[in-house]
Order: structure tokens, then C-alpha cells, then sequence
């Protein structure tokens, strides 16, 4: 079986522990690499949780650290979902995984470079890291074949009435890699809110196995929060990133022109779609993920973390 070359760029957070805990019992996936950001919490405790993580995984990737502020605005944090560690204040072992310090913009380009125009980069945090790589290496662009990417929407925010938390944690990173010209999946909240996993579903999910278990656990403070907030369990936000290269059948959307808003007071962070505009942008440059078979993307997670 020829494997897909991924790298995942992320920010943990609970959801994202839910991604990587995905990605490493996929057999199609090959893991390049894995870089943290700043986003959910600081670039220290992503950076040590990722490390962690892939430690209580099982996992043997890399792990690189990454951008601890945006390009140019300040660092914003989501404590009140992730909890004050990131893990929805669970805590795991420490790695004795070598620590790496070769900087994540540096690393995903010698993964590109590596994988020969191949890589498939699942960016399911701010896109600082992304946004550098592409500065610095500018043949960058034409080494990544996808990028999957948890972020924006073309109908609501959550961290502002316009804007997705991960595209206004560093709107202008996010503009950059819109414009980069490569093949983009957005993985935004019009499709991930319907992709909730009920109270029941998680309990379910937790007697599988102890990695399942301290999923369940670790998402116990974020699950209080989206109640509070009307939804009736928790959205799998960074996990549908993980799946769509493999289970595309299980989502749908729609080719649509996509820019970030920079400059705006109000809209600040927005990604701006002409999915439901008379006037059309001149590009196309994103599939745009609209729904979700929601019992089927449950089964597909039961059924993979069934293998820990």
C-alpha cells in the first residue's frame, strides 16, 4: 500500500488530541512530522503537549516547535474551552522523546522536500507556521500537494460574530496561505458544528480503551462549555481535518473563492466567501467542506480508535 506523506500542524487542545490520537491508527497515512503553534494555549504547552501526546500514543514522529506569537497581532488563548493546560487539565506523562529545535517553518519544508511534491499538511491551528514556511522557502509552494486546514466559515464566527477562532488568531497567516496558490480543503465551522459528538457517544467511546478514556476525559471542560453555549455535545473540529483525505465520501462542500479580512474592525478574521454572493471573486482557490454524514464520521472514529 503506498502511504499518503502527512504533516500536522496543530495547536493542543483537546480536539487536536482527538486528530493525532486518529492519524496514528491510520495505516494509508505516513507522519512526516508534527509542528505546534500558538493558538489554543501558548506555543510552550502546545508544543509540550504535542510532544506528550504522541508519547501516549505510541507514536514516534517528530515533533518541532513553532510560531509563539502571530505575524503581527497579539497571542490569543482559549483557556475557557481547552482548560489551563490545554488538555482539558489532564495530564499526561512526560515525553522522553528527543526534543527537537529545529523550527517548524524549516521542518515542514524538509518534509515537502522529502516527500517529492507529495505532502498532504493537515494545519488544524492558527496558520502561523505555514504562513512562515511559506516566506522563507518560497519553492515551498509547489512541494505541498493539499492543505487541509481546520479554520474559517463562510456563514459564522465563534471567536467573533465574523470569525473562526484559528483564522483570527492570525487572520494575515491565514490570508497568505489563501493566496499561496495551493489546493486548499477548509474544514470550517459550516461543516464542523454538525459534526458533534454527543455525551453518550464520548461515555461510549471511553469504554473502547484507556487512550479513548483520557480523550473523553481531557474533553469533559469543553463539552461544559459547548453545552453552555446550546450544543448538545462536542463539535469533532480538528478530527474531520485528519479524516477527508481518506474518507472524502463522508463530507460535502463546495469550490468557492476565499479571502481574509485584514484590515476590518467589526469583520477582522473573516473568511470572506462568494459561495452565496451575486458577484464572484476571479479564483477559486478552496473546497469549501459544507456538511458532514455525522453518524458515519461517529462510526469512522469508534472504529479507529477501537484499534489503541
Amino acid at each position: 500500500m503506498t502511504k499518503i506523506p502527512v504533516w500536522l500542524d496543530c495547536d493542543p487542545g483537546v480536539d487536536d488530541a482527538m486528530a493525532l490520537a486518529l492519524l496514528l491508527k491510520c495505516p494509508e497515512y505516513q507522519l512526516m512530522g508534527v509542528s505546534a503553534v500558538a493558538g489554543n494555549v501558548e506555543e510552550e504547552k502546545t508544543f509540550s503537549n504535542a510532544r506528550n501526546l504522541m508519547h501516549f500514543f505510541g507514536g514516534t514522529a517528530p515533533v518541532y516547535p513553532g510560531a509563539k506569537k502571530p505575524l503581527f497581532r497579539e497571542p490569543r488563548t482559549a483557556y475557557f474551552v481547552h482548560g489551563e493546560n490545554g488538555l482539558g487539565n489532564v495530564t499526561l506523562p512526560e515525553s522522553p522523546q528527543k526534543v527537537q529545535t529545529l523550527p517548524a517553518p524549516d521542518a515542514i519544508y524538509e518534509a515537502a522536500k522529502a516527500a517529492d511534491g507529495e505532502l498532504v499538511l493537515i494545519a488544524i491551528g492558527p496558520l502561523t507556521n505555514v504562513a512562515l514556511a511559506l516566506m522563507k522557502h518560497g519553492s515551498l509552494g509547489k512541494l505541498i500537494k493539499q492543505i487541509v486546514l481546520m479554520g474559517g466559515s463562510a456563514s459564522y464566527g465563534n471567536a467573533t460574530p465574523a470569525a473562526e477562532a484559528n483564522i483570527f488568531c492570525d487572520p494575515e497567516a491565514a490570508s497568505l496561505v489563501f493566496q499561496s496558490g495551493i489546493p486548499i480543503v477548509m474544514c470550517g465551522l459550516d461543516m464542523t458544528l454538525k459534526a458533534i459528538m454527543s455525551p453518550r457517544e464520548l461515555d461510549a467511546m471511553a469504554a473502547l480503551n484507556p487512550t479513548a478514556r483520557f480523550l473523553r476525559d481531557a474533553a469533559q471542560h469543553g463539552l461544559a462549555y459547548s453545552k453552555a453555549h446550546g450544543f448538545d455535545g462536542m463539535a469533532l473540529h480538528d478530527p474531520t481535518a485528519v479524516l477527508y483525505p481518506l474518507y472524502p465520501q463522508l463530507f460535502s462542500g463546495e469550490e468557492a473563492g476565499v479571502a481574509v479580512e485584514t484590515k476590518g474592525s467589526v469583520t477582522y478574521g473573516k473568511t470572506v466567501t462568494d459561495l452565496y454572493s451575486d458577484k464572484q471573486f476571479p479564483f477559486k482557490n478552496a473546497l469549501v467542506m459544507l456538511d458532514v454524514n455525522r453518524e458515519g464520521l461517529i462510526a469512522v472514529v469508534m472504529d479507529i480508535l477501537n484499534r489503541y
